[in-house]
């Protein structure tokens, strides 16, 4: 028998765990058990299981093998959570970042023309310099010379312009040679049943219900089956293979001028929507001590960014800590058994992958618009007040999804912010890092 230690005996007995799990986890510690921290994975897992589903047919889009890119997704997800887990004891999920898969996509294969194994090289190389900067002081120095204006219109504006591609691929929002764009019609299929989705997952999450997303995903998925739109293909198989997607990441291809701000927009909106994650979740978690410090932060910043590395190999966009885990914590997870169980989920979910190939592009849609609702709550935090603050943000929001480039929307807010700092007479404000951001950025526009 387990010997008892002091601080066991003074943890309820509803709270304590068996020993090995015990001692490795600290459940007494952050007073928690195995029963609830399974449960708080699997809450986590449900909530955020769309990712399974979003993620391939985006990046089928971009030439992708479709069960290459499932199986990718769920593998480095699963990655993502073991190494946080194991490695920071943090009850955080990971999979493939949201904005960051639609910017792979439509921006960096789509509008710039490179090859999607190019763009995988490119978060190879953002992952790396992540880890780099995760390792030394460089992570603190950028992180707090960034304004925190352009950090939260950074996270607004990936959420605009993923809800643009949820209306474009919906056909609720269409092309116009007149106007520019336009409303679809509900008339079609997919546009109305693309906005039930949205509604109804808009619905239940306000109801609170368990899986929300997940949920009016299949429903809308079973409505365009009974109408004959979608084919039934099972729901249980083996999993595809990896093969089209492992190591196929072209690192030299990535080594290109042009591909610089591609790298660092990677890197920036991975490395914000990190911080920001993370710091969310670890005071819902209790992970701040008496004064004030988050534990072992620097611990799932590593573990963070080097999941984006692990990803690269599969053949994942940058892999990212997810929001959702905040829905896990609240069911009372604590500790990393909560993200390990998550990762478990996710490799067992490799096993629906002709459920993951019946997904149509317009359930995915409104889940990318709902998303995208959520990613803009952001703009709330910025101080309307000061025009030279509120202007560039605005231009960070509003450019993303008018030139379909989050790069551009990053360069175009940051030189927007140094400029009107500078003839305002408040050079303080700008940081040595951010002048340096943009002389990198005044060359992209002139010269590539």
């Amino acid at each position: 028998m387990e010997n008892i230690t002091q601080e066991q005996r003074a943890t309820p007995a509803q709270h304590r765990a068996p020993g090995r799990l015990d001692r490795f986890f600290r459940l007494s510690e952050h007073r928690t058990s195995v029963r609830t921290e399974l449960l708080a994975g699997l809450t986590t897992f449900v909530t955020m299981a769309y990712i399974i589903f979003v993620n391939p047919n985006i990046m089928a889009e971009a030439g992708v093998d479709h069960g290459a890119a499932f199986v990718a997704t769920c593998i480095g997800a699963a990655l993502g959570c073991f190494l946080m887990g194991l490695y920071a004891n943090w009850p955080v999920g990971l999979a493939p970042g949201m904005g960051l898969n639609a910017f792979f996509t439509y921006t960096v294969v789509g509008e710039m023309g490179y090859s999607w194994q190019i763009a995988l090289g490119a978060v190879f190389i953002s992952g790396v310099l992540f880890v780099f900067m995760s390792l030394s002081k460089i992570r603190e120095w950028l992180l707090n010379s960034i304004p925190m204006s352009l950090r939260f219109a950074m996270g607004a504006g990936v959420g605009l312009f993923l809800g643009l591609i949820g209306l474009k691929t919906a056909g609720i929002v269409v092309d116009s040679p007149a106007t520019l764009l336009t409303l679809g019609s509900f008339g079609e299929p997919s546009a109305l049943l693309a906005g039930i989705c949205f509604l109804l997952i808009a619905v239940l999450s306000h109801r609170n219900v368990f899986g929300a997303i997940l949920i009016a995903m299949l429903a809308v998925t079973a409505i365009g089956w009974g109408l004959g739109l979608v084919e039934y293909r099972g729901l249980v198989s083996m999993p595809p293979s990896l093969a089209p997607t492992w190591l196929a990441m072209d690192i030299l291809g990535a080594l290109d001028v042009a591909m610089i701000s591609v790298i660092l927009a990677f890197l920036f909106v991975n490395m914000f929507d990190t911080a920001g994650t993370l710091m969310g979740v670890a005071h819902r978690a209790n992970l701040v001590d008496d004064e004030g410090r988050i534990k072992d932060l620097s611990r799932a910043l590593k573990a963070d960014s080097t999941s984006s590395v692990v990803g690269a190999f599969v053949g994942c966009p940058p892999v990212t800590s997810y929001v959702e885990s905040a829905s896990g914590v609240a069911a009372g997870g604590r500790t990393g058994l909560t993200a390990i169980t998550v990762g478990v989920l996710f490799l067992a979910a490799m096993f629906l992958a002709p459920l993951a190939g019946m997904i149509p592009a317009y359930a995915t849609a409104g889940a990318l618009i709902y998303v995208a609702m959520l990613m803009m709550s952001g703009m709330a935090h910025i101080d309307w007040k000061d025009h030279t603050d509120t202007i560039p943000a605005i231009v960070t929001v509003v450019m993303m999804p008018l030139t379909f480039s989050i790069a551009n929307g990053i360069a175009l807010g940051f030189l927007t912010y140094a400029t009107l700092k500078l003839l305002t007479g408040q050079r303080d404000k700008v940081s040595i890092s951010l002048y340096v951001l943009c002389v990198i950025f005044i060359a992209k526009f002139a010269f590539l």
